[in-house]
């Protein structure tokens, strides 16, 4: 925790009791300063690093190929898109009739129709699985970047659950895995969560006497109010450089990058896609329609978070709703064409709204944003209108990050299940994302980087097409 506390004036000096301390950061047991340190000394990544970052939003549930990105059309019945088709902007290709705005982008992004999970079951293998030697994914990012940035204090690794936007949302599910596992890496490399436990919001807290924490003009007075003190003075001289640094890095802010409140109200009303649950189609028969609330009130701005984010020096990113894309047509779940308008309208909203955003800002080369779920789903609908666990091919969506777009990569069967030209697996995906944010060369060169890690970086092949 970062505290500024019990702080007065006595004969017109200022005097400091525990005036500063900078704390853990919910970053593996160390303190902020501590971090610096380690990172100043290890200078982790060196020439290996390039200047992007990867946001991966998780598809959690499993997302239909067919409604999203490959509708096949001319198939039977039983296996086209139960939501029909969009044109795009991409010549002959069309995308399932829910994603309307992103229809209108499809030149800026690239599908990819021949990717492959490798199985259908319920769990966070894009994210955990064993191409990641059980980690999350960023956290083998870590490994190298190191757990935060020196400059600014920034952890490299951070996933949002809607609890980082949304205090009233549901928790997490994390029955089918744990996002912040490290699996064989260090714990200490575990991905920060924001709102969620030890989150940022307390961790970072400013304790101000009573009567001075009124508003953020208020804090901001006081913030300003100690550099003036502090600037000229040797009141620093108990702290280590890095613990001054603790304090820069803080005060420069890394605040206010998880406070959505600084962005223009116009942008974040972009972004928002609470208004687009259907509340009037609600069917409490399904169990798992609060999940599909939580998604619809808080993608929009987990990915504009996101943004701020990557923007400010973190470098991967990890986006997950609740369990959402699971569209059985059961007790639990509700059939496709219902499904995809709880749950696919706020997902084109949201996305859409994101590269636009990044496109104005000129980012698109330095943010890659990944979107995928844990499988696809079945060929042939079930006799209630819903499709069931299918691995053999899954709906993959990549944007930005320096890698060409505006195409379709591979091609599906005549019946959407399985690939038909080159195909993608999991840890080709995981090569791709890995050779956007390093130069592999160099990584190869570094000393210290365990066999596992560059191994599991190195496994699969960068997708043919995309780099």
């Amino acid at each position: 925790m970062l505290t500024f506390q019990d702080h007065f004036r006595r004969g017109g000096r200022w005097q400091r009791r525990q005036f500063l301390r900078a704390g853990a950061l919910g970053l593996g047991g160390l303190t902020l300063a501590d971090r610096l340190a380690v990172r100043a000394a290890a200078a982790p990544g060196g020439g290996a690093l390039k200047d992007r970052s990867v946001i991966f939003l998780f598809m959690h549930g499993g997302p239909s190929q067919f409604e999203t990105f490959d509708p096949k059309m001319d198939a039977p019945s039983t296996i086209r898109s139960t939501t029909g088709e969009i044109k795009t902007t991409l010549p002959g290709i069309t995308f399932g009739s829910t994603f309307q705005r992103l229809a209108k982008l499809a030149h800026k992004f690239s599908i990819v129709r021949s990717f492959t999970t490798g199985d259908g079951n319920h769990d966070i293998k894009p994210v955990l699985g064993a191409d990641s030697l059980r980690a999350n994914m960023g956290s083998l990012y870590s490994s190298i970047a190191g757990a935060s940035r020196a400059e600014t204090a920034m952890p490299t690794n951070v996933l949002l659950f809607p609890r980082s936007v949304d205090p009233s949302a549901g928790a997490a599910v994390t029955e089918f895995g744990n996002f912040e596992g490290t699996g064989e890496l260090s714990r200490g490399l575990a991905p920060f969560v924001p709102g969620a436990g030890a989150d940022l919001q307390q961790d970072m807290q400013l304790n101000l006497p009573a009567g001075r924490f009124h508003d953020r003009r208020a804090l901001l007075s006081s913030l300003d109010d100690w550099k003036r003190w502090s600037d000229g003075s040797e009141v620093l001289e108990g702290f280590s450089a890095t613990r001054q640094q603790a304090f820069e890095a803080l005060q420069r802010g890394l605040f206010d990058a998880f406070d959505l409140s600084r962005e223009d109200p116009r942008l974040v009303e972009r972004y928002d896609t609470a208004p687009l649950l259907p509340r009037d189609r609600i069917d409490p028969r399904w169990k798992n329609i609060e999940h599909y609330a939580t998604n619809a009130q808080t993608l929009g701005r987990q990915l504009l978070l996101a943004r701020r984010l990557c923007e400010r020096g973190a470098g991967f990113v990890t986006v997950t709703t609740s369990f959402i894309w699971d569209m059985h047509a059961d007790v639990n779940n509700a059939p496709m064409t219902t499904g995809m308008e709880y749950v696919g309208r706020p997902f084109d909203h949201a996305v859409s709204a994101f590269i636009e955003d990044v496109e104005a800002r000129g980012l698109s080369d330095r943010i890659l944003l990944v979107c995928c779920g844990e499988m696809g789903r079945t060929p042939a609908l079930n006799k209630d209108g819903g499709r069931d666990h299918w691995g053999n091919l899954a709906p993959l969506l990549v944007y930005g990050g320096g890698l060409k777009m505006g195409q379709v990569i591979g091609q599906s069967s005549r019946d959407g299940g399985e690939p038909a030209s080159q195909p993608v697996a999991m840890k080709d995906l995981l090569a791709t994302i890995m050779h956007c944010l390093f130069d592999i060369g160099q990584v190869r060169l570094l000393p210290g980087v365990p066999p596992r890690v560059l191994e599991a970086m190195t496994r699969g092949e960068p997708i043919r097409g995309l780099v």
